[in-house]
Parts: structure tokens; sequence; C-alpha cells
């Protein structure tokens, strides 16, 4: 039988974090551990898990997400680890189903938003070339469909075999929160290595529950993040062949950002990358294919404002044939 320890990154929100826990209790296949990484909450919510069993590793500050959970899973002997943010809730049958998939180095099921558990807040993620990340079927109403392979596991909750995490070092901690496991994401997709898509391991998400979706600090970190990404992994030849879809997504997101009250968080996150940008990537044929791929299936299925001016703007590759 699979060994699991669950890494669960927290800060605050002790409510939430109880309703995890909780439905942890209830897997049909036990985790071997429950490792609860504090980030210096102050609502009692290590209390809380170190009552309830959990091994408590403490931060004294809030250290970010990838800091966090590499402290996690650097601490675990088990075979696999599965990254829970602390606002999710686990079907009863999350880990069984997982683990029962075909073998991959990582996977996730289905998210539905805890909030309206007939509407999909994530699947798996998709990457623009403007470096603007896409999660597929945010929004849309629930629907049966079959499991695939991905590329990109969303780290809101996911299971990863730990030997994969150890090649790879984990999150990249610069990172900090946001856009983290994308960066994981294409490294293993340079790396060779693939995940799988299995749509009845089911969990429940609440979404930004601690500073909310808006909030300046984490828009700051998104834009700064999504120039990180393209640092990180762009060669200079892809650099070129994609600057004007960098530009166009860049500036279309500084619009979302300004549409929400957010211009100067978006802003201070852009003048933070751009000021030690330094393209760090080899070519790398495999992720030019997945940009390209992803596109495609980016352009199929997106419905929202953004998307549609983003395509607008951009040259988008040409249809895969059949499409």
């Amino acid at each position: 039988m699979n060994s699991t320890t669950a890494v669960i990154p927290v800060h605050n929100r002790a409510d939430l974090l109880g309703r995890l826990l909780d439905s942890i209790g209830r897997q049909t296949l036990p985790f071997t551990e429950i490792i609860v990484i504090d980030n210096a909450s102050t609502d009692g919510a290590a209390d809380l898990a170190r009552r309830r069993g959990c091994r408590i590793i403490a931060m004294n500050e809030n250290a970010g997400f990838a800091r966090a959970v590499n402290r996690g899973w650097q601490s675990a002997s088990t075979e696999w680890v599965a990254i829970l943010n602390s606002d999710v809730e686990l079907d009863d049958h999350w880990l069984e189903r997982l683990t029962a998939a075909p073998s991959a180095s990582f996977a996730t099921g289905l998210i539905l938003a805890a909030a309206n558990r007939r509407v999909i807040d994530g699947t798996w993620d998709l990457l623009s070339r403007a470096g603007c990340a896409y999660r597929v079927g945010h929004g849309e109403p629930a629907r049966e469909t079959r499991p695939a392979p991905i590329a990109i596991a969303p780290a809101t909750a996911c299971l990863f075999r730990r030997d994969v995490l150890e090649r790879l070092g984990g999150f990249d901690e610069s990172f900090g929160s946001y856009l983290e496991d994308v960066d994981l994401g294409l490294r293993c997709l340079r790396n060779g290595l693939s995940g799988i898509y299995v749509p009845d391991a089911i969990a429940y998400h609440h979404g930004s529950a601690t500073l909310g979706r808006w909030n300046a600090r984490v828009v700051r970190l998104i834009s700064r993040n999504q120039v990180l990404l393209i640092a990180r992994h762009y060669d200079r030849a892809l650099f070129r062949s994609c600057l004007w879809p960098i530009l166009a997504g860049q500036l279309l997101w500084g619009f979302v950002a300004l549409r929400h009250g957010r211009p100067l968080a978006w802003l201070a996150g852009k003048i933070e990358a751009i000021r030690a940008f330094q393209l760090q990537a080899h070519a790398c044929p495999r992720l030019r294919d997945f940009l390209m791929i992803s596109e495609r299936e980016i352009r199929r299925s997106a419905t929202g404002p953004y998307w549609r001016w983003y395509f607008r703007l951009t040259n988008p590759p040409a249809p895969a044939p059949g499409e």
C-alpha cells in the first residue's frame, strides 16, 4: 500500500483548517502522517492542528507558500506527498482514487467551488505565451470528464512522488506564493515528467480565504511572478518570438488589476520583476510545444474578456488538424 504524508501550510483561518482535518480523518485510504506548517498564525490554527494529532512545523513568520511546503515535504519519509491548501476539503475517496491512478509523477483531481459544488474551481493548468496561467474549467458547470495526462497540477490539492520533489528541489522559494506550482510543472515538463488528472478524486475549495483574490499583496506577487516564469523558462529565441504576446498579455492583465482597483500593486510587481529580469533557460522543444498546445486549448475554451482581447491582439497558433 502506498504511504502518503499530507503537507498543509496554514496562516490563520483555523475554522477552515478544522474542516480540512475532518475530511482527512474520513479518508477511505488513511494518510500516514499529517504535517501542518504554521506561517505565524495568530488565531490558534497551530494549536488546533496539534490537538488533532498533526505534526507542527513552526515558521515564526509568514514565510510564503513555497518555503512552507518545502519544509513539509523535506521532513516527510513517505513515497507520496499530498500538498493541500488549508482552505480545501476532500471527498472521502480523494486519496484512494489518486493513488489508484495509473503511474505518474504527480496527480490532481477535480476541484469544485465549496460555495457552489456544481461549479468547477479548477482541474489542471495551462500557460499562455504571455506567461499568464489559465486554470482549465474554472467557473464552468461541473461535468463528467475522463482521466487525462497533464503538465501542471495546481497546488490547491495535488499529489507528488516525494522522489520527484527531491530531484527537482521542490518549489522555487523565490516565488514566495502564487504561480510556484506552474513553475514546478514547467520544470517537470523540462525533465520529461508528466502527471495525471483524475476527475473522480474530488476536493472542494473555499478560494482566497487568507487574503482575498484581489488583495494588493496577492496582485503584486502574481504580477511579479508572471514575469519571473518567463525569466526562468524562456530562452532568448522563444522570448523574441513571444515578445508581442508577452507585452499584450501583461498589459491586459494590468487593465484587469485596474478594474479591481489594484493598478499600483500590478505596477509594483512588474517593476520588481523587471529590475532583476534575466533570461536563464536553455531552449526546450517540450516547452515550446506546450505553449502552442496551451494557447489552442485556451482559445477553444476561455470565454472571459481578458482572453478574448488577448487572442484578438496576438497571432494565435494555427488550430491543430481536425479542430
